[in-house]
């Protein structure tokens, strides 16, 4: 008896589905939480804030009077921050420069032909990270500080004294606006060496440089992006900073410029 042969089944086709912004804001959140790198960066950001204000409030006692408010003791014990901000900064610059080098953004744009959702998704991940994970870092650089100063014997600080509440959140909102920049330095220059160094130039070397200039030169020096930002948590780095908003809107039109120039790249050039 000859057998029936019998034609196999095969599965219906399944429809893609289409890309979304929020389908490639979940995808980067995966690529960005299974890095090591990113939880390092976090605890070593978290450590230097914390730290440095707790070396800073075992010094001498603080004591706050009308020539020295009780904002200026809280800047001074988040000096730790201008050394966590090449932490995020590097960060912000490898979220998108670490696919380059690797080749992985080929894959990832060949999923988005638009390019542009890739860059909002990074944007909104990173920022979606650290501003969250700074503010709990500067309110428990707060806590520890004030413990420590009030156990010495210097005065007791609140959240609710004048500038104080400001000083701590605008420490988180200055790194937050940090890391935007470092991932449009990134996302602009493609290669992490070149992007870190465009990044620590901006930041670290050139208020030293300004610094020492004459002083028709040096005045632009409150409009660094670190002296700018700087006026937000109290160390504006300049002789005459900017108020404390207008100096933060100075740095998110760096953070703003960068990103265009940034998207105006991913459209024109191939990866």
């Amino acid at each position: 008896m000859s057998a029936v042969l019998t034609p196999a089944r095969t599965a219906p086709p399944t429809a893609a589905r289409p890309v979304t912004q929020a389908r490639v804001i979940r995808s980067e959140w995966a690529k960005l939480r299974g890095l090591r790198s990113t939880w390092y960066s976090a605890l070593v950001t978290v450590v230097l804030i914390v730290g440095v204000g707790a070396g800073f409030a075992a010094g001498k006692p603080y004591h706050v009077s009308a020539a020295h408010p009780a904002v200026t003791a809280v800047s001074v014990s988040l000096f730790g921050i201008l050394i966590a901000q090449l932490i995020i900064g590097v960060l912000g610059v490898l979220v998108f420069s670490g696919e380059y080098g690797t080749g992985m953004i080929r894959a990832t744009l060949a999923v988005v032909p638009s390019r542009l959702p890739v860059l909002w998704a990074k944007l909104l991940v990173l920022a979606g990270l650290v501003l969250p994970v700074t503010l709990v870092a500067a309110l428990a650089e707060f806590f520890v500080a004030t413990a420590i100063q009030s156990a010495r014997g210097g005065s007791a600080i609140s959240l609710t004294d004048p500038g104080v509440l400001r000083t701590v959140i605008g420490a988180s909102l200055y790194l937050t606006v940090t890391a935007v920049i470092g991932l449009a330095l990134g996302a602009l220059l493609r290669r992490t060496a070149v992007a870190v160094s465009a990044f620590a130039g901006m930041f670290l070397v050139a208020p030293l440089i300004v610094a020492q200039l004459p002083h028709s030169v040096a005045r632009i020096a409150p409009y660094l992006p670190s002296s700018a930002g700087g006026a937000l948590w109290g160390q504006p780095l300049a002789t005459h900073p900017l108020g404390p908003w207008a100096g933060f809107a100075v740095l998110c039109g760096y953070a703003v410029v960068l990103t265009g120039l940034a998207a105006w790249r991913l459209r024109r050039r191939d990866a």
